[in-house]
């Protein structure tokens, strides 16, 4: 347990889904599952996120909405909550990053940052 209250961390793991990509038109979709672990000493709510997705031409979509996944989890100290959604890119690299914005029981809202991560399609061998 954390000394930190609000001490959430955030883990993202990515597949690429071939069967929803086109890459002779440019689309290229990927999955990807986040954990969300509560290791600090308060309870708190995932209220909403901000995504900030770039692809390799340095195109930028940013995605704002409520919860994720259709819910706004509350993790008590210790637990974790995890999911899976998708997101569609324009070439076979790209990254995604953003937040989520939480309310702690005390009332407190604070940012959690999402680290980095890469979405990339397989090497291909020819």
């Amino acid at each position: 347990m954390s000394a930190k209250p609000y001490d959430i961390s955030v883990k993202a793991k990515t597949t690429y889904i071939a069967d929803q990509s086109d890459p002779a038109n440019d689309r290229y979709v990927f999955a990807y599952t986040i954990t969300i672990a509560n290791a600090g000493s308060a309870a708190a709510r995932l209220i909403s996120r901000h995504w900030i997705i770039t692809d390799a031409t340095d195109k930028v979509q940013e995605v704002r909405g409520k919860g994720v996944v259709g819910e706004q989890p509350h993790l008590r100290p210790g637990e974790s909550f995890e999911y899976t959604s998708g997101s569609a890119i324009a070439t076979p690299v790209g990254t995604m990053r953003g937040s989520y914005q939480m309310v702690a029981d005390d009332g407190t809202t604070f940012d959690v940052a999402i680290p980095e991560f890469t979405l990339s399609m397989p090497r291909v061998l020819h």
